[in-house]
């Protein structure tokens, strides 16, 4: 059986239950009646369907019917539509079941926080309190007419009319507005303009409220293939007042992009499956954002969409199918607007931007991104990487942009890793080996401690999990940073050869127990839990390193590719965009190889740029203009079609590299004698440009 979205399988005796099997598996299945079916934490739904990844199609057989328990079941958590007890369902069959967020113990960190820095504010909804005069026999103007030139002699804004959302309700909003000594009624007008530059814009009327309303707000959203997370912000003071973040449950359907489409591909109803889940999604994720800032949706003026290619297709409710085969054709990559309410949005009043494209798999996520770092705005070269599934690399300065995707897989994000997992409490996330007794230190997501403190498995087994809830769970795996680092160490300390290759067993000696032999190879085993203690063991396979030399040889070979077409030998900076790559240790990422040759203090994180680039469109009408400006400049280079790819990436295999010599990190680090350079040392000499980056490499 397999369990989504963590992607663990394996086989179980017929007439276990699906959460004796999860445990089995060592999968996040909650649980508090200890089995006996009134908890209803276990909830699990069994998925029906094809599934290209597994090839299982689960049908009304694969689990045993409902029992007495179930049918009985009246816990203070209902079932859900198709929903099962994990407890009381038993496995009669090859079957796929989906895992809920609210049914994991451990609940996914989704940590995205924004810092959109200093812009000028320049929404493009603002609100405008008029007074309406009382109607009267004489009068020939419609309401609607009334309203707009009351806007205009008290504000004097002209409008070029109201739109059909605000027209239903205006006779209403009108007659509730507050009265004054002339019978007048009071009322709010909210704006929306539309147009590059101020002096040009033509504004329509969106929405007309009783009495003064103060509160304009809006909402950038980043739809990733992980996670979504969402910024509730003030447009006429530009402050965040929430922001939050949940699981993309399109996730049940496909781990990947690919999946994804494959999914649609391979389902009638596919495509309308998957939007219907991330608008579902967007609409349950504005709400909390207004709850949390104890605001209304309806308050909700301007919603700003990013994310990848066919994240957005799937949003719009547009084919994705076409961006899952060469030549990747976008149904548009230029902006796109709609209203609220066409997306299922609780946002009567909203417009919906979604941001432009660059090509078939850059999107608009990694315009926003741009957008906030800004390597179009200076004359350093700078490279800007975003370290996902897919991962998007952009190259350039002031003088010229070039972009490309690679394809990185999920091992980054603990898939394909025999001990991986997401960013969830009790994950490794730091690592230190001692070079002379290979003796590793971990530190967790949720502790403070590294494990050769005092107190860190005590601290570890009373940790809080997401949400209210308690766990003593102990170190549960490793995520995306925690993996990198352990690599990174294991070359450092000699455990890995720069072929990627785990040591023989040692002998004797203190090296001794952390290499054991699994046949043919050998794995490193990073932390066993102290006798008593709860969590597996976490072991370092030899496919797990080949699973991220794999991931990290893609997006080198990506980066390498552009310094290519760019006439560079290197960048000057390099930023880490996303969640994931606010997390990533530098001189580590260096000694992967993850990224080439520089100088460590000018590699900085720039946190969720994506979502700091769609807060600065929600902001600024002009920052939403220079992005799509921007947009239409860079040059995009497909990895999947270009000669050079193959050769870039088998060299990007070894550690840090086959042929590139890393001068600046043995600076910061002492590195291994290199066993197979073919390079002179000069070859990665001073990064300097080679052409102009306005001409074609």
């Amino acid at each position: 059986m397999v369990f989504t979205p963590s992607g663990r399988n394996g086989a179980v005796s017929a007439g276990t239950t699906v959460l004796d099997a999860a445990r089995e598996l060592g999968v996040d299945l909650d649980s508090v009646c200890g089995g006996r079916g009134i908890c209803g934490r276990c909830q699990v739904v069994p998925s029906v369907g094809s599934f290209p990844k597994w090839a299982i199609t689960a049908g009304p057989e694969a689990l045993s019917s409902l029992g007495a328990v179930e049918a009985a079941y009246e816990g203070r958590r209902p079932l859900g539509p198709g929903a099962r007890l994990g407890c009381q369902a038993r496995v009669q069959a090859d079957v796929v079941v989906d895992v809920p967020p609210e049914s994991q113990l451990h609940g996914p960190v989704v940590r995205k926080t924004v810092d959109v820095g200093d812009i000028a504010l320049d929404p493009l909804a603002t609100l405008h309190a008029v007074t309406v005069p009382p109607p009267t026999l004489d009068e020939r103007r419609g309401l609607a007419e009334v309203v707009i030139d009351c806007v205009a002699d008290e504000w004097g804004v002209h409008l070029a009319g109201i739109l059909p959302g605000a027209l239903a309700g205006l006779h209403a909003s009108v007659a509730a507005g507050f009265p004054d000594d002339a019978g007048g009624r009071l009322v709010t007008v909210a704006v929306r303009w539309s147009g590059p530059e101020p002096r040009k814009r033509t504004g329509m009327v969106t929405a007309v409220w009783p009495g003064v309303a103060t509160a304009a707000l809006g909402v950038a959203i980043d739809i990733g293939s992980t996670t979504i997370a969402g910024h509730l912000t003030d447009l006429h003071s530009g402050e965040v007042l929430s922001s939050a973040g949940r699981m993309n449950p399109q996730i049940r359907l496909g781990e990947d992009l690919m999946s994804r489409v494959s999914y649609v591909m391979m389902n009638a109803g596919g495509a309308r499956e998957l939007t219907a889940l991330v608008r579902d999604s967007l609409a349950a994720l504005i709400t909390e954002l207004c709850s949390d800032a104890g605001a209304e949706p309806d308050a909700v003026l301007e919603v700003v969409l990013v994310g990848n290619p066919i994240m957005m297709h799937i949003a719009l409710g547009i084919d994705p199918t076409p961006l899952g085969q060469a030549p990747f054709t976008l149904a548009t990559d230029a902006a796109v607007e709609v209203d609220g309410p066409e997306m299922g949005l609780p946002c009567p009043s909203a417009r919906v931007y979604v941001a432009p494209a660059i090509a078939g798999h850059v999107g608009a996520d990694t315009a926003a991104a741009v957008l906030a770092g800004g390597p179009h705005r200076d004359d350093t070269v700078t490279l800007l990487v975003d370290v996902g599934t897919n991962a998007e690399i952009v190259l350039g300065n002031s003088d010229g942009l070039w972009a490309a995707s690679s394809p990185t897989g999920p091992a980054f994000e603990g898939a394909q890793i025999s001990c991986g997992q997401r960013a969830t409490p009790g994950a490794i996330e730091r690592v230190r080996i001692d070079p002379a007794t290979w003796a590793p230190r971990v530190r967790v997501i949720g502790c403070d401690l590294w494990s050769d403190e005092p107190g860190f498995a005590e601290a570890v087994e009373r940790r809080v999990a997401v949400g209210a809830r308690s766990a003593a769970a102990g170190v549960t795996g490793i995520c995306g940073s925690g993996i990198i680092e352990v690599i990174a160490e294991m070359y450092l300390a000699g455990v890995l050869s720069a072929d990627g290759v785990i040591a023989a067993p040692p002998g004797e000696g203190e090296r001794a127990p952390r290499v054991i032999s699994d046949g043919r190879t050998s794995s490193f085993v990073l932390y066993e839990p102290p006798d008593g203690a709860a969590g597996p063991t976490i072991t370092i396979t030899q496919n797990d390193v080949r699973a991220i030399q794999l991931a990290k040889a893609a997006l080198r070979a990506g980066i390498d590719l552009l310094c290519e077409h760019a006439g560079i030998e290197a960048p000057d900076r390099v930023l880490l965009a996303g969640a994931f790559g606010a997390h990533i240790d530098p001189v580590r990422a260096m000694v992967l190889g993850l990224i080439g040759d520089c100088d460590p203090d000018e590699v900085r994180s720039v946190g969720n740029a994506a979502g700091t680039g769609a807060v600065r469109a929600l902001l600024s009408g002009s920052q939403r203009a220079e992005m799509e400006r921007v947009v239409r400049s860079i040059r995009k280079i497909e990895t999947a079609t270009e000669p050079r790819f193959q050769e870039l990436f088998v060299a990007a295999m070894a550690l840090p590299h086959a042929t590139a010599s890393s001068p600046l990190l043995a600076m910061a680090v002492d590195l291994p004698r290199p066993s197979r350079r073919t390079a002179s040392p000069d070859h990665r000499t001073r990064r300097r440009r080679a052409v102009p980056m306005s001409e074609e490499a």
